[in-house]
């Protein structure tokens, strides 16, 4: 949604929101996410300390702040397939949409980001726990996009394969922005692995899930 098409309280609350965000980030990147404090991030943002937790309730949200939306986008990518398209071909092509792209979401985050990320165990675990969240966002769109039972473990074992796949894509992503590839090679590998990932699993999924 656009700041246009917000009422005046939410953009304040959108813009405080982003103030906050920015300047976790630039404190983090500076320092280390570790030795950050929400009070640090409370000062340089001109905001009081309860206003940071308020928007932020845990830390690692502050430098995660795509979380909603990496959540969401298998799930979303899903329910917003065309007609006659599967789950299977509808992220496959989101995903070399996002590589085409260089989008953030999938990893393409920069050096000093993902260093952050990767010199930092809490954040390491918290980008675990949002994995398993977009998993489990996944397998009950999967579940009421086909009707499924509440016993049905389909839909369960759809998501895994398919979240597995994007956990793996996005390591990649990660693994070579920390061995010092640029953005554009990046890309054009991981235009490569999108292939042969989402080919494994086409004996099972190419028909599955279909609009």
């Amino acid at each position: 949604m656009s700041t246009e098409t917000l009422g005046l309280r939410d953009r304040k609350k959108l813009q405080t929101r982003e103030n906050i965000s920015h300047h976790a980030t630039m404190l983090f990147l500076e320092h280390g996410f570790d030795k950050v404090t929400i009070a640090d991030v409370a000062a340089a943002a001109q905001v009081a300390k309860m206003t940071v937790t308020n928007y932020f309730p845990r830390k690692e949200d502050l430098a995660l702040d795509l979380a909603d939306v990496f959540v969401d986008q298998l799930a979303r990518t899903v329910r917003e397939r065309q007609p006659g398209e599967s789950a299977l071909a509808a992220l496959r092509g989101a995903y070399l949409t996002a590589a085409a792209e260089q989008d953030p979401v999938v990893g393409f985050s920069g050096p000093e980001f993902a260093k952050m990320i990767d010199d930092s165990p809490a954040l390491t675990a918290r980008l675990r726990e949002f994995h398993d969240e977009r998993e489990r966002a996944l397998a009950a769109t999967l579940a009421a996009e086909t009707g499924a039972a509440a016993t049905d473990i389909t839909p369960r074992v759809a998501a895994a394969q398919l979240g597995g796949v994007h956990r793996v894509l996005f390591d990649e992503t990660m693994r070579r922005t920390l061995d010092g590839q640029s953005n554009d090679e990046i890309a054009a590998a991981l235009t490569e692995y999108i292939t042969i990932a989402f080919d494994a699993l086409a004996p099972s999924l190419a028909t599955y899930a279909v609009r």
